[in-house]
């Protein structure tokens, strides 16, 4: 007669295997939060003058106030490797439901003492009763904030201009009175014009205002990234977001949107590394 095999025995197996699973997925979700990456992307311009071929704009967005290493000893050596000629910091720093000044402010320094560093406010900074605090510290460790204004960017001996616009909800909280203020920071001799500003999914009005290269956050890369499809959701664009990272062009405006670093509502990310983002300037057709 066959011997029949034990039941206890297969569920033990499929026990087994289950837990393995969990565990393995477990590593693979904690890995994938932790390990830095970095994205490099070239913007190439016939209106970017000649003295910024080659530059290097290393973007820093949604850190959340995230540490990789103490006092993200990680982060910072990695941003020192990308070897930038201006760091810029497209907002959420901080983490308006765990906000730590101190963490903003340490990174903050750490990153002004590699390039000239420039920070625009993000959505989570225009919630925290401490956004003055913020930005007073910001300034002091010799970061530049950008309050809805523009800087001149020389190198090589020519000019660029950088301008900075703050959260929507700190322009007034409607799609008009944020029009009005990004017209303000349009320079009025149309030099190239990098503009940092948190929200991608405002891309259209930066293509009729005459950008020519945007730098954004916000999306977190669509926080769970499936193969093929890209970003589940993101802020202010819903489900399958259209605008959830890398370079998108539209006429002679280009956007580059940063998967960013930290996390908030949702605890961790899913097939989205936290990402630095290298942005090289390349003069020509």
């Amino acid at each position: 007669m066959k011997k029949q095999p034990h039941r206890g025995g297969k569920w033990f197996l499929l026990a087994t295997s289950g837990i393995l699973l969990v565990a393995v997925l477990t590593l693979w979700i904690a890995w994938g939060n932790t390990a830095l990456v970095v994205t490099e992307l070239t913007v190439t311009s016939t209106r970017l003058p000649q003295g910024f071929d080659g530059s290097r704009i290393v973007q820093i967005s949604d850190l959340h106030n995230e540490e990789f290493g103490e006092e993200n000893s990680r982060l910072v050596e990695m941003l020192a490797e990308t070897a930038p000629n201006c760091i810029v910091l497209t907002g959420d720093l901080v983490d308006s439901r765990r906000t730590d000044v101190e963490i903003a402010l340490s990174f903050g320094r750490q990153a002004a003492a590699l390039a000239p560093t420039y920070y625009v406010t993000g959505n989570h900074e225009a919630r925290i009763g401490q956004l003055e605090k913020l930005k007073a510290g910001l300034e002091e460790a010799g970061v530049t904030v950008l309050e809805n204004e523009s800087v001149t960017f020389t190198q090589g001996g020519e000019t660029i201009t950088l301008a900075g616009v703050e959260d929507f909800g700190l322009c007034g909280g409607t799609e008009q009175a944020f029009r009005q203020t990004l017209e303000g920071l349009l320079p009025g001799k149309d030099p190239y014009t990098v503009l940092l500003s948190h929200r991608p999914e405002y891309f259209s009005l930066y293509c009729q205002l005459g950008f020519d290269l945007v730098l954004a956050g916000h999306a977190h890369g669509g926080q769970f990234r499936l193969p093929g499809v890209g970003g589940l959701w993101a802020p202010g664009q819903g489900l399958f977001p259209t605008y959830d990272a890398g370079l998108y062009q539209e006429g002679s405006t280009a956007m580059v949107v940063s998967r960013g670093l930290g996390n908030s509502l949702f605890p961790f990310r899913l097939n989205n590394r936290p990402e630095i983002v290298v942005v090289t300037l390349r003069a020509g057709e």
